[in-house]
């Protein structure tokens, strides 16, 4: 190999412009640019979590409990490290508007409560309309107590400042309406617009009551200096069994931040696959440019040069290529978010940071690099092994047939580590190795449905129907003719409605989960604080009403598992969805009505010995659990060791009461609680049904399901939002492809067209001929992609999801129409400079 003389050919190649480069460079440029901007806005939203991390926490650390106040002990250790701390009080409640005459409700509306102290917040501060500090808003005032609350909850209740409200027994006067509350993202999902209040002004409410279901979180100013880790592992080292909860400054939001992690590796992930519809894009251009150099690769191989110098000089020009490919594709990537950072922010519930972060765009640089040789390589390998006498006989272009088998293992090997990057950067390793093996699946079948299409068109051009119809003979002879478009066709547009029609199966059954099976089966309203002395007259009040299909009650407490048979329970069972932080406890003197035992037995009715525990069965399979194992679980600050005897099934997907842990009475004999209730009732009844239950009982709050679901179908309105985003731009890239692939074919045309004509066919006949063979590679690949996608969005929501499925036709029958018409539209768009090119200059020309 001489590289010198490699160098010298690359370098007078490239004079001659990047035209026959356009298509490369796009499809390179658009899939570096997807994941660059992907990743850009991640990194700027993880920049403003990390900014404002003692702001979103309110402090610099924050210890929480569940469902009680810190102890004295707790209370004097945090006086001793902090310079200040602030108490917070967060729970769920029902804002009432009393009737003008003094009896019931003229409204009533779901809330997120936070009752505070004097200090709140340690950092940033609260946005009121109208602007007065927070003290005077909150304070007394005509004998009784100030309260803020959300716009759209005041609007809800048709409230306005100076009018009263009641929160369980209390009254309240709105003096104004909370425009920004610096730590709403640390605070969690809440399904009730915000009121915060003084949690002084709460004493007499009823609503904190023993028993009842609320959180407390207590903020600390922390000198300067203070190493978090070592306060941290402190904390825990003193009060680790209590159920304390650790947060501070250095992750102010941690579900936000996980989600935002997630969402992004997913999104990055989707970004590959349209990498991948890029590379076939580049795979086809550097074939074809390779093609028509192919009596310059002759004539170099006649003049003796060697395999490796002809390989050599057009690697060189391909890298040149793929390094301004990339740096194009870095550019918009992170200009993109920068230029629209307004617009983002605004869509945004967290702070971002918008600026130009290397990390993400090194990695889209890598991605992009490796994807660039692992397609070029194979064209390039094929055209080093050119023969000289290619220059004394026609030839369409490069030796036909599979490299060297050292290309092949360098194809092999930089494939590998682009999927090894891929897993190792995105942080979900079985996520990203089955979207690398689904990728090489869809284009390994797609290449062979398009061998198999070009195949069965030469064979369709033969039989006795396509007789008399030489449109049709000219399509299906085009399309299993000797050139590649039937394969270009196939490989881009296919992955590309591959990935969208996955999106939108997973996207359709996710929304069909939540939005029409489970509201089928819900009950009307989730009831939660109803004392125990309450309990016997809310269930007299709400099963007296004809209207109501059934109630069902349990006893409601909350729990941490902090031990497995005597040692920490995450390391006996990881990372498990049930050990983040408390989970529903209740107890029962038989198993309930829906309950199936698939292994052990219940305690007796009148068991009173050491505690038992009855677990949902396939969490347990999850965590490793078995019979005769030991719990120790963590209840109001008190450590309750039970023993497993018993699994049984839960199911948590209609909505209703289920328990992952359930202890016999004597167990939990003496501990302060409250019932949970759940109504099944028909809509039209509900208003009446709440309104009863809350003149009854106002310390009660009730949580339509309804709501509840459409909350949550809003998030993940979003969420798809963003997906399909993602896959509009594999889309796009695949259409650019197939805008190569047409325009690579132009030159073919013109002479069809011009032999066609010669021979006596007219310009409607040749178009329509041209538009059919687009019809029919459009639908191939639209088929593949469809079945695809139906297997995919089958995949995630079975494993990943664990949802039911069904196939959604209207969206897998609009991505094959869509399929069809990008490759129509990109035939088309080439097909009007064959139709008026003039027949005899063409054929002179090729003479």
């Amino acid at each position: 190999m001489n590289l010198a003389a490699a160098s010298s050919i690359a370098r007078r190649e490239l004079r001659g412009g990047l035209g026959a480069f356009r298509i490369f460079l796009a499809c390179l440029a658009l899939g570096v640019a997807a994941i660059a901007a992907v990743g850009t806005v991640r990194s700027s939203i993880e920049a403003g979590l990390a900014r404002e991390g003692a702001a979103l926490l309110g402090g610099d650390a924050a210890l929480e409990f569940t469902y009680r106040f810190a102890s004295a002990a707790e209370l004097d250790w945090m006086d001793r490290v902090a310079d200040r701390r602030s108490e917070v009080v967060d729970f769920r409640s029902m804002a009432v508007v009393p009737a003008a005459d003094g009896t019931g409700a003229a409204g009533r509306a779901l809330t997120q409560v936070k009752g505070i102290d004097d200090l709140y917040p340690l950092v940033g501060a609260v946005g009121l309309d109208p602007a007065i500090p927070l003290a005077e808003a909150l304070a007394d005032r005509d004998g009784l107590p100030g309260a803020v609350m959300q716009p759209i909850l005041a609007q809800r209740l048709q409230l306005r400042p100076g009018d009263v409200f009641r929160l369980g027994d209390q009254d309240f006067r709105l003096s104004a309406l909370l425009l920004r509350e610096p730590d709403n993202v640390g605070t969690g999902f809440a399904l009730g617009p915000r009121t915060i209040v003084r949690t002084n002004a709460l004493r007499a409410s009823g609503l904190l009551a023993p028993g009842t279901l609320f959180e407390t979180q207590y903020r600390l100013d922390l000198p300067a200096g203070t190493d978090l880790a070592l306060a941290e592992a402190e904390a825990k080292r003193r009060f680790g069994d209590s159920g304390l909860h650790w947060r501070d400054a250095r992750d102010g939001a941690p579900g936000v931040s996980s989600f935002v992690d997630r969402m992004g590796a997913f999104m990055v992930l989707v970004g590959l696959a349209g990498l991948a519809v890029g590379g076939v894009g580049v795979s086809a251009a550097v074939r074809a440019y390779l093609g028509r150099k192919t009596p310059v690769i002759a004539t170099l191989r006649t003049l003796g040069a060697t395999r490796g110098t002809i390989f050599a000089a057009y690697l060189i020009q391909i890298g040149a290529l793929t390094l301004l490919g990339v740096a194009l594709g870095l550019l918009l990537g992170a200009g993109l978010p920068i230029l629209f950072s307004g617009l983002i922010q605004a869509r945004l519930p967290v702070p971002a940071v918008f600026a130009v972060y290397p990390a993400p765009l090194a990695e889209a640089a890598l991605y992009g690099l490796l994807t660039a040789l692992v397609f070029a390589l194979w064209p390039l390998a094929r055209a080093a092994e050119l023969r000289a006498a290619a220059l004394f006989r026609e030839s369409t272009g490069q030796s036909r047939g599979r490299p060297a088998r050292g290309y092949l293992a360098l194809i092999a090997l930089l494939g590998a580590v682009l999927v090894g990057s891929a897993v190792y950067l995105s942080g979900v390793t079985m996520l990203a190795l089955y979207t690398a093996g689904g990728i090489l699946g869809v284009l390994a079948v797609l290449w062979l449905a398009a061998q198999a299409v070009r195949l069965g068109a030469r064979r369709a051009a033969r039989l006795p129907f396509a007789r008399g119809r030489p449109v049709l003979r000219l399509a299906l002879g085009a399309i299993g003719g000797p050139s590649e478009e039937a394969g270009s066709v196939m490989l881009s547009l296919g992955l590309g409605l591959a990935v969208l029609a996955s999106v939108g199966q997973i996207d359709a059954n996710l929304r069909g989960a939540i939005v029409r099976e489970l509201p089928a089966v819900a009950p009307a309203y989730f009831f939660v604080d109803i004392q125990r002395d309450q309990m016997p007259e809310f269930r007299r009040l709400v099963e007296s009403d004809p209207a109501v299909d059934r109630l069902e009650a349990a006893p409601m407490l909350r729990g941490i598992i902090t031990r497995i048979n005597g040692r920490p329970a995450r390391e006996v069972a990881g990372d498990h969805w049930v050990l983040r932080g408390d989970r529903g406890v209740t107890y029962s003197a038989r198993p309930p009505g829906n309950a199936r035992i698939t292994a052990g037995s219940w305690w007796p009715a009148d068991y009173d010995g050491p505690p038992q525990v009855s677990f949902a069965a396939e969490p347990a399979a999850e965590m490793g659990l078995k019979l005769g194992d030991s719990l120790t679980i963590n209840i109001l600050g008190r450590e309750i060791t039970a023993e497993i005897t018993s699994f049984r099934e839960v199911d948590f997907s209609d909505a209703g009461i289920g328990f992952v842990l359930s202890l016999n009475p004597g167990a939990l004999a003496g501990a302060p609680h409250s019932f949970i209730s759940t109504v099944y009732a028909p809509a039209e009844a509900e208003a009446g049904i709440l309104r009863r239950v809350g003149d009854a009982f106002p310390n009660v709050t009730a949580i339509r399901v309804r709501d509840a679901i459409d909350t949550v179908s809003q998030l993940l309105g979003g969420l798809a939002s963003a997906i399909s985003w993602a896959a509009a731009a594999t889309l796009l890239t695949g259409f650019v492809v197939l805008i190569g692939a047409a325009a690579a074919g132009e030159r073919a045309r013109v002479y069809e067209a011009a032999v066609l004509k010669t021979l006596g066919a007219t310009r409607p006949g040749i178009l329509t001929s041209f538009a059919l063979r687009s019809v029919l590679l459009g639908s191939a690949a639209g088929a593949v992609a469809l079945l695809a996608g139906i297997g995919a969005g089958w995949g995630v929501s079975r494993f990943v999801l664990d949802i039911g499925y069904r196939v959604d036709w209207g969206s897998a029958l609009g991505i094959l129409a869509g399929g069809v018409f990008a490759t129509m539209l990109a035939g088309l768009a080439f097909a009007w400079r064959p139709l008026a090119a003039r027949p005899a200059r063409v054929l002179r020309s090729a003479e």
